[in-house]
């Protein structure tokens, strides 16, 4: 009786893996297709492969989707929608998207500047593990005092998701 019981959690594991697989292999062709347009300077396919799938909460694309407002390609520049898209994918721990609205918050792009954010967001980075956060934080702080620092620090402790 334990052995058939054991033998029908396997078929139900090895059931359940298979349709993970097969459900995350076409997500990642269609964000591939997108990324291969990207590459190659097809905005405009980037985007049509992009947008269902950031719409649906896929965080990558949401990253590149906000990338895509960012530098205005295939689409009007526009900060504010970037750093929209930015925050979606940051919400779920996209380190690229934390660096990113670090950087917008440091130089004042679709947000007013805010040293204190832009540290938070390149220590959410840096904890996820973006190799360039850690630098970005560094020469931030040369520009902060350290009472800034330190709330920027709690911030970081501290934050969590909306709605979470």
């Amino acid at each position: 009786m334990r052995e058939d019981r054991r033998f029908i959690a396997l078929r139900l594991s090895v059931a359940l893996a298979l349709s993970m697989t097969c459900l995350a292999a076409p997500a990642w062709a269609e964000f591939q297709v997108g990324m291969d347009a990207y590459n190659r300077g097809d905005f405009k396919t980037a985007l049509r492969e992009w947008q269902p799938m950031a719409e649906q909460g896929d965080a990558r694309a949401q990253f590149y989707f906000g990338l895509l407002y960012e530098n205005g390609d295939g689409v009007p520049l526009d900060y504010a929608k970037a750093r929209q898209w930015y925050e979606k994918a940051a919400v779920q721990g996209e380190a690229k998207a934390q660096l990113y609205l670090g950087l917008q918050s440091s130089f004042g792009q679709g947000v007013p500047m805010d040293l204190v954010d832009a540290y938070m967001w390149y220590s959410l980075a840096a904890g996820n593990g973006n190799a360039h956060a850690p630098g970005y934080r560094a020469d931030l702080s040369r520009q902060m005092t350290p009472a800034q620092i330190a709330e920027a620090q709690k911030r970081a402790r501290e934050w969590k998701p909306k709605g979470k």
